[in-house]
This record gives C-alpha cells, structure tokens and sequence, in this order.
C-alpha cells in the first residue's frame, strides 16, 4: 500500500508508537482480560493512520472538458454563489465532505496550469458548515483547463479549489505553484484528518453530482465543462 508523501512521518510515528504501547501491554500486562483489548486498540489505530493516509489507485475516465473529484468524501453543497477571491464571478461550488475514514490525499481535477495560489489562515470551525469556506484555515488554487495547444472542450476554462482545514485538521499540504503544469489524477496535496474540498465552476457547466452523493478522488466526475 503507497502511504502520501507528506504523511510518512506521520503515519510512522503514529504505527511505532501504537507497535510498542502493544509490546510492552503484551509484556508487562498479565491479566488477558486487559492485555488483549488494548492490543487490539493499539493494533487498530496502526491499521487506521496507515489506512487514512494511503494513496488509492484509481482509473481516471476519458473524454474532454472532465472535471474529477479532488477528494473523496460525501457531496454536501451544490449552489450558486459569488466567488470573490479570484474568479471574481458567479459560480456553481461544490463541496465536498471528508470524513475520519475517507482518504484525504487530493488529486488535481484536470490536465490544465496553475493559475493562481494563496494560503489563508483562520480558525478550526467545523468543515461542514458553510463559514468554515471563508473562516478556517485555507489553501486556494486556481488552474485553467488544458495547455495551451488544446482547444477542446473546457479549453481556457479556469476553476478554483479550495481546501479547508476542520476541527481536527491542523496541516493543508497543496503542491500549486503559478505557472506550473500538472495531469489530473496526480496527487495535489493532502489534508490531514476531517476537513472539506470546495470547486468552484463556471455557470454553464454540467454539474454531475448532487447534495448526499458519495464521491472518488480522480474516478467521479463532477462536472463537464463546455
């Protein structure tokens, strides 16, 4: 199993701490009635941070103007709303949800160039209410659809993503750099622990997903741009 680059340290100190709580409950612990159910705790929460971490292989779909899923996680906005940090314009957002068991490594949603990136700090509000997009501690990026040969669908279209830091989140990882070329379906970053992933898409864009829909980083599609 891949582990996200920006999580190995994490997750081997997470592991080899839970490894050695277990080596010395199994050593120095005699009543079984204790020394197993702690194990097992221990040897859970190794499962757990390695599971949470992971880099999923995923099959990318065909086809011009996709926009894929940046994170895993449950729909919970699909709305018209007024970007004003970048776009500057109306747009569709939509957002998406990333609980404890959802893999929180994101993944960039097209082939394009970055186009814009910021980092906002701010507070640890709970990722699904709507403040949390402007209040909590956030990391913005913009990146246009294609390079500058294709005239396709989406061609030039630019969205903006951003990343939002939960409750528990206390670490946005985001690999944008402005000018940089990328494929979709490589990884973009990571977010540690629960938190939320808004997109912001043009007006006439064909949204795919609605509010409760379950989706996958690189494999769902979002929306078609035109």
């Amino acid at each position: 199993m891949k582990i996200q680059k920006d999580s190995r340290g994490t997750v081997y100190a997470v592991s080899g701490a839970c490894l050695v709580a277990m080596a010395l409950v199994l050593t120095y612990v005699n009543n079984l009635a204790i020394s197993i159910p702690l194990s097992a705790v221990f040897l859970w929460c190794t499962w757990f941070i390695i599971f949470f971490f992971r880099v999923p292989e995923r099959v990318r779909p065909e086809g011009e103007g996709l926009v894929t899923s940046v994170a895993d996680g449950k729909v919970v906005i699909v709305e018209k709303v007024f970007e004003k940090e970048y776009l500057k314009r109306d747009c569709i957002q939509v957002s998406v949800y990333m609980n404890f068991f959802n893999v929180h490594t994101n993944f960039w949603p097209f082939d394009g160039i970055v186009t814009y990136y910021k980092y906002h700090p701010g507070k640890y509000l709970l990722a699904f209410l709507p403040k949390s997009s402007e209040l909590n501690e956030h990391a913005s990026a913009a990146v246009r659809y294609g390079d500058s040969g294709y005239s396709g669908a989406g061609a030039g279209t630019e969205i903006l993503f951003k990343q939002i830091a939960g409750t528990f989140a206390r670490r946005i990882v985001n690999y944008a750099h402005v000018g940089d070329s990328f494929e979709g379906g490589d990884q973009c970053g990571v977010i540690k622990f629960g938190s939320r992933l808004d997109i912001f898409l043009p007006l006439d864009a064909e949204i795919c997903v609605k509010v409760g829909d379950k989706v996958e980083s690189v494999s769902s599609i979002i929306a078609k741009l035109k």
